[in-house]
C-alpha cells in the first residue's frame, strides 16, 4: 500500500497531500479516487486512509483507523558515522534508516580521507534519501540525518546514550556479542570510524568518556559495511528483529 509522511493531525477525519507528495500520488503512481494510503504522522503514528478526491497539487484522504506504527524498532538508536570517501555515505544512510536508526549523525575525525569544506548541501541530500527509505520501509518516523560535527562533539553526545558504543578496529578482548550479552538500554549509540581508522587519541578520549570499547571481529569490515553490521546487531540484540 502507498505510504506518506504528512503533518499535522486529522481535520474533520481527513487529512491531505500537498505538493511533491500530491503530486507523485496522483501523476507518478496513478492512484484514484477510493484507492487506499497510509499516511503517517511522522510521530509514529499511522492512518489507514482512503482518498477521497484527487485535484492539481492536493490528495485529500479520509481517514478509516489511527494506530500505532509497528515498523518502529523499541531501541533508539543514534549513528555517529565518521566521514567516508565518494557516495559511501548515501548508501550507509539508506541501509541505517531501513535497520531502524533512529538518528544519524555524521562527523569529521582526524584520518577521514574525504574532508569537505562545506556539508550543507551533502546533509540534505543525505535527508532526503533518508527520507525515501523510511518511505519506501514503513517506518513511523523520518529519521534525522544532523550537520556535520566535529569528533569531540560527536564523543560527547554518543557518551549521553544508556548503552554507548565505541567500535575500535584495534579492540582485542570485548567483542560485539559480549558487549551485548545483557541486552541493550533504551538509547543506544554507536561510534563507526572512518576508512583510516581511529587515531589513538579519539580512541583514549571515547573510552575516557565512557563509551564502550567493542569488535566487529577479526575481519576488516569496509567502514559501509560496519555500521550496517553494528546496527543489524544491535536491533536484535534489543528484540527488533
Amino acid at each position: 500500500m502507498p505510504r506518506f509522511f504528512v503533518t499535522g493531525v486529522p481535520e474533520n477525519g481527513k487529512l491531505t497531500l500537498r505538493g511533491e507528495d500530491a503530486h507523485h500520488a496522483g501523476r507518478v503512481l496513478r492512484l484514484r479516487e477510493g484507492e487506499c494510503v497510509t499516511l503517517c504522522d511522522g510521530a509514529g503514528v499511522d492512518y489507514s486512509c482512503v482518498i477521497e478526491t484527487i485535484d492539481e497539487g492536493e490528495v485529500v484522504c479520509r481517514v478509516l483507523e489511527q494506530m500505532r506504527s509497528m515498523a518502529e524498532p523499541n531501541t533508539r538508536v543514534t549513528l555517529y558515522m565518521a566521514l567516508p570517501k565518494g557516495d559511501k555515505m548515501e548508501l550507509i544512510v539508506q541501509k541505517a534508516v531501513e535497520l531502524g536508526v533512529h538518528e544519524i549523525v555524521p562527523y569529521l575525525s582526524k584520518n577521514c580521507v574525504s574532508r569537505p569544506d562545506k556539508t550543507e548541501k551533502k546533509v540534505v541530500r543525505w535527508q532526503k534519501i533518508a527520507d525515501e527509505a523510511a518511505k519506501q520501509c514503513g517506518r513511523g518516523i523520518l529519521p534525522r540525518v544532523a550537520p556535520v560535527a566535529t569528533v569531540a562533539e560527536a564523543i560527547e553526545q554518543a557518551a549521553q546514550c544508556e548503552t554507548a558504543l565505541f567500535f575500535y578496529e584495534n579492540e582485542r578482548e570485548t567483542g560485539l556479542r559480549d558487549a551485548l550479552v545483557g541486552g541493550v538500554g533504551q538509547t543506544v549509540s554507536m561510534l563507526i570510524g572512518p576508512e583510516g581508522g581511529f587515531d589513538p587519541r579519539e580512541a583514549e578520549a571515547a573510552a575516557q568518556a565512557g563509551l564502550k570499547s567493542v569488535s566487529l571481529g577479526p575481519r576488516i569490515l569496509r567502514c559501509e559495511t560496519a555500521p550496517i553490521a553494528a546496527l543489524a546487531a544491535v536491533m536484535y540484540a534489543g528484540g527488533n528483529m
